[in-house]
């Protein structure tokens, strides 16, 4: 089985050390949360990805004109 190395600091995490660490997890957030942790994180990953692709040439039409679309009244 392979290991994968992160930083020569931490060294080779092996098998034991994900069991490990999930256990922990398990046991610091127990079970009924860590779905609900998951789902967040996923949505987040989502709102990421959604920022990313979006095509902000429409929007910045008025930006690059120098109005922000809120004009002030000038007394």
């Amino acid at each position: 089985m392979e290991t994968l190395t992160l930083l020569p600091v931490l060294g080779a995490i092996g098998p034991q050390q994900i069991i490990l660490i999930i256990v922990l997890i398990i046991i610091f957030f127990g079970a009924k949360k860590i779905p609900e942790l998951m789902r967040g994180a996923g949505r987040g990953i989502k709102e990421f990805k959604d920022a990313m692709n979006k095509d902000y040439s429409s929007e910045g039409k008025d930006d690059a004109a120098g109005n922000s679309g809120t004009e002030i009244e000038k007394k």
